[in-house]
This record gives structure tokens, sequence and C-alpha cells, in this order.
């Protein structure tokens, strides 16, 4: 019993912490969406600058990665060439800073439920940019799943109460933008061997998307901020927003790291259908039938890609783990053969 005992306590702690993961990620995650929506939206705090939300976030993010690897050491710096810096770290930068001016820019002209059907299209997105850069194979049972997708989230869109065409353009640019940008994580680091965490990331990336986003911020969004002479930074409020924004790239780090990207995956949909529901009950935003049915079917088409690319991922482990085998077992028979031939050799002297 008191084997058995430990071993269902061990497995109960480590389901109870995966879902501790889980509600942290979503929280923030609901968290950040939530309050950037409520800066940016005319309506409610009435700041609608993306970009200088954006860079705010780059700088509080940038600075604490910095105090975290450099000053109280917490997380080991990438050991980083100025060559590998410039042509992976820069491009994926500069693809992120758009990603983020962009996504955040959609908040004042979209809804928060109907930006989430629209995000849908992610794994469209990826799987497109993966194809036409020959990452990914191309797959007709895919592509039709694809289609499916993006035929749920036209739905939506037609289905949209207060459709704003200009809002739809932002955010599908941040989700072209985005995805391109985890296409060539995987070419310009993963293959090469480099891995980076969240506080590392933040370290390297945060800084070139400052940079990134300080140009169209002096032609866009500098002369009005200067000619709006009663504005006042806020430190309360663009502080926790920072600080939630932050937070939420550690529970990223804690999510994937102890759980899978599986389970990122599936907090995510919950996390989606929650923000719904929020925006159409609290936010009072207007949410159709032919919305819900739309993102319904969306829905099914990304839990079955996301099923397929499980399901694709075990058979390479299987695989993996076969290939491992063989070697291992042609590995002890020539051992074998050749402590034979030794034994004859020595039998024979």
């Amino acid at each position: 019993m008191g084997k058995g005992g430990s071993l269902s306590e061990g497995v109960l702690k480590k389901i109870v912490l995966s879902y501790t993961y889980v509600a942290i990620w979503i929280f923030l995650s609901f968290t950040v969406i939530v309050y950037n929506k409520y800066i940016l939206d005319k309506k409610m705090y009435d700041w609608p600058f993306p970009i200088s939300l954006t860079m705010i976030h780059m700088g509080f993010c940038a600075s604490l990665a910095f105090l975290l690897i450099r000053v109280f050491k917490v997380v080991e710096p990438v050991s980083m060439s100025r060559d590998l810096y410039l042509s992976s770290v820069v491009p994926i930068g500069a693809l992120y800073s758009l990603s983020l001016w962009l996504s955040n820019s959609a908040y004042i002209y979209l809804s928060v439920s109907f930006i989430q059907m629209l995000k849908a299209l992610m794994p469209v997105a990826v799987y497109s940019i993966g194809v036409s850069l020959r990452k990914e194979s191309f797959k007709t049972e895919t592509m039709v799943n694809m289609l499916s997708i993006s035929f749920g989230v036209a739905i939506a869109a037609y289905g949209e109460a207060k459709f704003d065409a200009w809002g739809v353009v932002l955010q599908l640019g941040a989700v072209a933008f985005e995805a391109t940008r985890l296409v060539l994580i995987q070419i310009l680091l993963t293959s090469k061997g480099i891995s980076l965490n969240p506080i590392t990331s933040l370290y390297y990336v945060a800084p070139c998307c400052f940079v990134f986003l300080l140009v169209p911020w002096i032609f866009v969004e500098y002369p009005i901020l200067m000619a709006t002479s009663s504005f006042h930074f806020d430190f309360a409020i663009f502080g926790t927003n920072s600080l939630c924004a932050f937070a939420l790239n550690l529970a990223v780090f804690l999510l994937v790291g102890k759980t899978s990207a599986l389970t990122m995956n599936v907090a995510g949909v919950v996390k989606d259908w929650l923000l719904i529901a929020f925006s159409w009950s609290v936010i009072k935003d207007t949410v159709t039938p032919i919305n819900l049915f739309g993102y319904g079917l969306a829905f099914i088409g990304v839990g079955y890609y996301n099923h397929s690319k499980l399901q694709a991922l075990k058979a390479k482990e299987v695989q993996k783990k076969a290939a491992q085998a063989d070697e291992e077992a042609g590995t002890l028979l020539e051992k074998r053969e050749i402590d034979g031939l030794v034994k004859k050799n020595e039998s024979e002297a």
C-alpha cells in the first residue's frame, strides 16, 4: 500500500501541478488580452496608441530579462555570435514587432470575441507558409482541413454584427506575420540547435522589436502624443499591464516545459471560448449564432489538425525508438562476434 500509495500521490501531484500551470497561463493570457483591449479601446480607457503600448511592453520585458540573466543570473544566456544574431534573431524580431503592432491595433476596431475567431486561422497560415518555404510537406488531406477552418472563419466573419474591414485586415496581417515568425524560428534557430526559453527569447528579441517599432512610432504616434498635452503617463496602468505581459511569457515557459505543446493548444481553445463568453457577457459585445456556428466549424478543424500533429509526433517517436533499438542490437551483435573471434584466436594459440 505504501509503495502504491506513494505512486498515486506522485501522479496526483503531477496532475494538480499541470492543471495549475494551465490555469495560470489561461488567467494571464486572458488578462493581457482584456487589459490591452481596455487600454486601446476608445470607449474604455481611450489610449489608441498600439505602437506605443507594444514598445512599453518590449522595453519593460527587455529590462526585466536583462536583470534576470545578467544581474541575478537566474537563467544562463545562450552563446550567440554577432552574425547569427543579425541573420536569425533580427528577422524574427522584425516579424514579431509587426505581429504585435497589428494585433494590438485590431483591438481598436474589432471585438475581443471576433479577434479570437480570426486567430483560428493561425494553423492555416503556419501550414501554408511552411509548405511554401519547404518546411512542411504538402498533403491533400491537411489542405482540405485548412480549407474547412478557413470556411468556418469566413462564416463567423459573415455573421459578425460589427464587422470592420480595416480591423480584419490588421488582424489577418498579424496572423500572417506571426505564422512566418514561427516557421522562421524552426528554420533559423531550431535547425541550428539553438533553443530559447521565454526569458532568453525576450533578452535577445525584445530590444530588437523596440528598435524596429521606434521608426513607425516617430512618424505615426509621436506627433499625436506630443499634441495631446493633457496626457500623463499612468504608471499603475502601464506598469501592471507590462508586468502581466512579462508574466505571460514565463507562464508559457512553465506550461510547455512542465506539460507539453499539445496541452498548451488545448488550454488555448479553453481560453478562446472563455474570452468569447466574457466579451459577450461583460464587455457586451454582440455574438451572433452565425458567429458561433462558423467558429464551431473552425474549432473542429483546428482540433483535428492538432490531433493529426500529435499522431504524427507519436509515430515519429516510435520510429526513432525502433531505430535506436536496432542500432543497439547491431552493436551488441557486433560485440559478440568480436568477442567470439578473440576467444577463437586465444584457443588456437
